[in-house]
């Protein structure tokens, strides 16, 4: 255990809900997933490798301060799962990892959404030989490498996803200090709900480096967000804006959820982006069933051509569907994509 006391709560903000399972306890994530022992601070990480269609590396850890019903981790994230590793070494697995790079991107370019055209991943090109029709078109053959999860580029980056303790950054900064100085035109990735990034972490995150943040806000409806994540998103609507005016670069994501999150929130929170920048990449996935909504079902594929042009219409311009197999299963379906909304949308 790092600290028994909350850092959220030490610093004035509500603690998530974080309760984590482990083999013969239960705790907070912090409690059960980051610890402090002689070789320094570890973290418990599930897997960490070459990841798609983002085409950076992402390391999954265990552990995170919310208990959303729809995790898609939940395996590792709301039950403690993998191994434990110090700062040191993740920081040196991202640095052999980057031996390995066959792209790279400038850092305003350090997301997942940019991965989408740079290369959609579908290895047409070394299994036929030949480009698919989809194809961009913008890197050769002997960029694209195989990892566990499919074909694409390797670019400079590495994220944290699956669990969240964006709310304990010491972490984080730790590995992102490492690797920056060893590698100066690498990109540190945050994926987080957004819950553990208030000012002080947020100072803490740029005084490391961290170059940029895929927040995944989850609802508009304040109700909606409670009743999905356990918290509250008073914080997280705020967020775009602080994250840009310090430098970060950003990304945003929600997910269509039929009867949860629907077409009118994702239009309400494209207005929140658009004010604060029409730039800001915005991706709007489809729900699958998960979890503890295993019962909910995925939307349409009209349900997701309406919030693409919902988005559109508030003037937010970087915007992409996702999950594109959960809507779209038929020629027909690629088709009325294509025509509704372009076939570099989704």
């Amino acid at each position: 255990m790092v600290n028994s006391k909350c850092n959220l709560e030490l610093q004035g903000f509500k603690r998530g809900a974080c309760k984590t399972i482990a083999a013969t306890r239960s705790g907070s994530a912090c409690e059960i997933t980051l610890r402090k022992t002689g070789k320094g601070l570890e973290r418990l990480i599930k897997s960490a490798h070459l990841s798609r269609p983002e085409h950076y590396y992402s390391i999954y850890q265990s552990g995170c301060n919310w208990s959303c019903l729809k995790c898609h981790s939940w395996e590792f994230t709301q039950i403690a799962n993998g191994q434990w590793y110090t700062s040191e070494e993740i920081a040196e697995e991202i640095i052999s990892y980057a031996e390995k790079i066959t792209f790279k991107e400038p850092r305003h370019r350090a997301t997942a959404w940019h991965a989408h055209d740079l290369c959609r991943g579908c290895g047409s090109c070394i299994i036929y030989g030949k480009r698919s029709d989809f194809c961009p078109g913008l890197l050769e053959q002997e960029r694209i490498v195989l990892s566990p999860q499919g074909f694409g580029p390797a670019r400079n980056i590495a994220a944290f996803t699956g669990g969240d303790l964006a709310c304990r950054p010491e972490y984080y900064c730790e590995v992102s200090n490492i690797v920056k100085k060893e590698l100066s035109d690498f990109w540190m990735l945050i994926e987080t709900n957004g819950y553990g990034l208030t000012p002080k972490n947020l100072e803490a995150f740029q005084s490391a480096e961290i170059d940029s943040f895929w927040l995944d806000i989850k609802a508009y409806d304040s109700k909606v967000h409670k009743k999905l994540t356990g918290a509250s998103n008073e914080r997280i609507l705020e967020l775009p804006a602080m994250i840009l005016d310090m430098g970060f670069v950003l990304e945003v994501l929600s997910l269509l959820i039929p009867g949860w999150v629907d077409a009118e929130q994702i239009r309400k929170i494209a207005e929140i982006l658009k004010e604060v920048d029409p730039e800001i990449p915005f991706c709007i996935l489809a729900f699958f069933p998960i979890y503890k909504m295993s019962n909910v079902r995925s939307p349409t594929i009209h349900e997701m051509i309406e919030a693409f042009i919902l988005a559109k219409r508030v003037g937010l311009k970087n915007i992409r569907l996702g999950n594109v197999g959960v809507f779209a299963k038929r020629k027909e379906d690629f088709q009325l994509l294509n025509t509704m909304i372009g076939p570099n949308n989704y």
